[in-house]
């Protein structure tokens, strides 16, 4: 059974982690969550590891992550809302096991671009957070937006990408809005990767 740490934030309400523990328990993933890992104590996916029974660590020093990782030994590394720079250690030590969730649409390759439903080119949203990712989005008068999940590198918002999914942006959306139909579908794109390789 694949061993998994998830990373959170306080930025995030958990619905990535919330997925990977409903899909564990309904039997669609066959993983074993060893540790939630957070920067804060704030982060609402503490409650919602708490009422799992999983294990909690608070790493608020990104020097301690690695050092920390080494001693429960996850064979994947989910980030679900992480806002800490994960440090090139860390990257070098999980190549091609660090599991990233995207607001954009990250291309194959640093030069590629992705297209949307309707041919229409899709943004990447590079050294964008969330928020300002979902306002590019509506800015830019995009037809489509997108979440991709991809493995983590030292190039920031990109790596080798495991899945993508779209949405459709629509005439009054707002960052909530477009946002939270968004999140629904990462939620089963972050599941179904997993699940992948978790096989």
């Amino acid at each position: 059974m694949k061993r998994l740490a998830v990373l959170i934030s306080n930025a995030g309400t958990g619905t990535n982690l919330q997925a990977m523990i409903n899909a564990i328990r309904d039997g669609r993933l066959t993983a074993q969550i060893v540790s939630v890992i957070s920067d804060t104590e704030g982060a609402y996916g503490i409650v919602r590891a708490k009422n799992s029974g999983l294990p909690v660590k608070i790493i608020a020093k990104a020097d301690d992550l690695l050092p920390y990782l080494l001693a429960v030994q996850p064979d994947y590394i989910c980030l679900a809302g992480w806002k800490q720079l994960v440090l090139p250690g860390v990257v070098a030590v999980y190549k091609d096991r660090i599991l990233n969730i995207h607001p954009g649409l990250v291309p194959d390759t640093n030069s590629g671009t992705v297209k949307n439903p309707d041919g229409t080119t899709g943004l990447w949203n590079q050294h964008k957070l969330a928020g300002k990712a979902i306002q590019n989005f509506l800015d830019r008068t995009a037809t489509y937006g997108g979440s991709s999940l991809h493995f983590l590198t030292d190039e920031i918002d990109f790596g080798p990408v495991l899945g993508r999914c779209f949405e459709k942006i629509r005439p009054g959306d707002t960052v909530e809005t477009f946002y939270a139909r968004l999140k629904k579908k990462e939620n089963k794109l972050y599941v179904k990767s997993l699940i992948t390789l978790c096989k």
